[in-house]
């Protein structure tokens, strides 16, 4: 078994349990968190390091870097308060601006991105519920609002580009970085939800919020791993 395999295998291992410890309520969980929770991203980036497919991937450092990004963003997500919560969303904000620029140096340029359908769709959505989370996140502080307003629309530009590859690229990576992308996208809107609009919600959503952020970034690497043409 290669050494990718093994650590991707490692990684979906911790994602289970970080998963599972999100969604207890318990004091015990939640420290046991700052032992899973910031392995996930190296571990999965090592497995793209070290992944032969990804040699010649355009989308490879693109990838590694935006998952640099994530893994500040899960740290400082572990702590609690506005301003923690605003700190990783801009550091998961950095992570996005590295994914969106590999898929904007490798987009489809038979058609405006625009003019596409998901593009569109993704739009739509964005504005449904992106000004309306923010407005509840600025109740809580105004600053937040702004941070909430501006990180959803670079997630939903990423989401966006994600979809709208060259299909020069191979069918495989454009699919899984498309779905990576569309798992990100819901991953956030349940967490900001949960956060904004739902402040009591059950703690087990949060399991929902980590299985789909885990998947997500599984996704988007092994897209990049397959990019290679």
């Amino acid at each position: 078994m290669r050494r990718s395999t093994k650590l991707k295998l490692a990684y979906g291992a911790l994602a289970a349990a970080d998963t599972a410890l999100a969604g207890s309520p318990r004091p015990w969980a939640h420290r046991a968190r700052f032992l899973t929770k910031p392995l996930l991203l190296p571990t999965l980036g090592a497995a793209l390091a070290g992944d032969v497919r990804a040699a010649g991937s355009p989308l490879r450092t693109t990838t590694l870097v935006a998952q640099a990004g994530g893994w500040g963003g899960d740290v400082l997500l572990l702590g609690h308060g506005e301003r923690m919560f605003a700190a990783g969303a801009g550091s998961f904000g950095l992570g996005h601006l590295a994914y969106l620029a590999g898929f904007r140096r490798h987009r489809d340029r038979r058609t405006p991105s625009s003019r596409a359908r998901t593009t569109r769709l993704i739009a739509g959505l964005w504005a449904t519920s992106g000004p309306v989370v923010a407005a509840a996140a600025a109740r809580q502080d105004r600053r937040l609002g702004g941070v909430l307003l501006g990180y959803s629309a670079l997630l939903a530009t990423m989401a966006a580009g994600a979809a709208h590859l060259d299909p020069a690229l191979p069918r495989d990576a454009r699919l899984l970085t498309a779905a990576g992308g569309a798992l990100f996208l819901t991953s956030d809107a349940v967490l900001g939800t949960r956060t904004f609009l739902l402040p009591g919600a059950p703690q087990r959503l949060e399991s929902v919020v980590m299985a789909t952020y885990t998947g997500a970034q599984l996704l988007l690497a092994e897209g990049a791993a397959r990019a290679d043409r």
